[in-house]
């Protein structure tokens, strides 16, 4: 029997049987002539050489409902911007792609920051918020979903699933974000399982049952990178830019949207990307970063929320997590045995060694300074400031584009 269970506070939309793609996609096509829909997807030049992207492209081709893609690119040459247009053109719908460390680009990122306001680290969220930008500047968007490129698993259902939430004006929801299983032949997602599940949960313990604990408890996997909203969400969410940039996005949407106009769609039988190294003893890459990031995120946002951190609660909070992570890890290693899949014990109790010193890292931190690096300036507080900086960007885009 599929799984029709709603829990936590959030709506949660099952795969109930096989899904009718071409209904779905018909619908949405109806929808989207009164909501246009952009998708943007944020991709390093790298990934137009691996096998994911080629078939994101191949289905991507019959996503009709789509008005507009928008590739973000991570750093690359003039060159290298070329070859990915030429990759890119093959798709039916109208291509935009951001060169973001192009010369355009890089002059409307100085004049943000010449007005004082905060731009945050090369990455992944800074690329996203310039696309979040170029597609306010169309002002005829009225959705944007996004994806990752390095989806090895993808489908045309899967964007489908995830736009029609918010795209359905009859549904009313202006942030849906996905979900999915990430199983092989053992579970994936370490970071989801034993580090935020658990640290949500021991938060809770020692500070009860705060709406907006109960809001990230209520996400099934609160790291997906799969997301679909309202383009006026685009406009007032700050964005970190760092690997925080999920956890950060949703205390965002916690902020600036009512909870029950918020969902979560499972989008995959199964999913599948790369995997992130742990990289135990090196706190500046792998998951022992991500595990900072993320942790340093949502103590500012608790912060931020009237929690007093002190070191006492820091060191009762590490505490609460080995045992929470350890349940949880017996948790995980008795369904792998029902499911006949394989459990790495020691790999599993490394990965929770890991995350409890970066959880001890990040608790340092912020003891040091609970304010840290700013998050991205929203898009409201830039175009406040520089009522202009929409036109530049979306000529600096066109221009390269032409």
């Amino acid at each position: 029997m599929a799984d029709f269970h709603q829990g936590g506070i959030l709506p949660t939309f099952h795969k109930l049987g096989r899904l009718n793609l071409e209904k779905i996609e018909s619908e949405l096509f109806w929808y989207a002539k009164e909501r246009p829909i952009a998708l943007v997807l944020p991709s390093l030049y790298s990934e137009l050489e691996g096998k994911a992207l080629k078939v994101i492209l191949r289905e991507l081709k019959g996503a009709r409902y789509i008005s507009k893609v928008i590739v973000t690119l991570g750093p690359c040459t003039k060159k290298e911007f070329g070859n990915a247009r030429k990759f890119f053109s093959v798709l039916p719908q109208s291509v935009t792609l951001i060169w973001n460390n192009g010369k355009k680009i890089s002059d409307v990122y100085r004049t943000i920051r010449e007005a004082g306001l905060q731009l945050g680290d090369t990455g992944k969220g800074q690329s996203a918020w310039m696309a979040y930008g170029y597609v306010i500047a169309q002002k005829n968007i009225s959705v944007i979903a996004l994806h990752d490129c390095d989806i090895l698993t993808y489908s045309r259902d899967m964007l489908a699933r995830l736009c029609y939430p918010v795209t359905n004006p009859n549904l009313d929801y202006e942030f849906c974000k996905g979900y999915y299983s990430r199983v092989t032949d053992r579970m994936h997602g370490r970071v989801t399982r034993l580090l935020v599940t658990p640290l949500i949960r021991s938060l809770k313990k020692l500070f009860g049952h705060l709406p907006l604990l109960e809001f990230l408890d209520s996400f099934r996997y609160p790291l997906a990178g799969e997301f679909s909203m309202d383009v006026d969400l685009a406009r007032v969410n700050k964005i970190p830019g760092d690997w925080g940039l999920e956890v950060g996005m949703l205390a965002e949407v916690y902020r600036n949207c009512s909870v029950r106009r918020v969902c979560q769609i499972d989008i995959a039988d199964n999913y599948e990307h790369k995997h992130q190294d742990l990289s135990h003893d090196d706190i500046s890459k792998g998951l022992l970063k991500m595990c900072i990031d993320i942790s340093k995120s949502i103590f500012r946002t608790l912060t931020s929320e009237g929690i007093i951190f002190s070191d006492g609660t820091f060191k009762s909070l590490i505490a609460t997590y080995v045992r929470t992570s350890q349940d949880m890890l017996k948790r995980y290693e008795d369904d792998a045995a029902v499911n006949g899949l394989v459990f790495d014990r020691h790999g599993e109790s490394l990965a929770v060694e890991t995350f409890i010193e970066g959880i001890k890292n990040a608790s340092e931190i912020i003891m040091k300074d609970p304010l840290g690096v700013p998050l991205i300036s929203s898009w409201d507080r830039v175009t406040s400031a520089l009522p202009e900086i929409l036109d530049k960007v979306k000529n600096a885009v066109e221009d390269d584009n032409r």
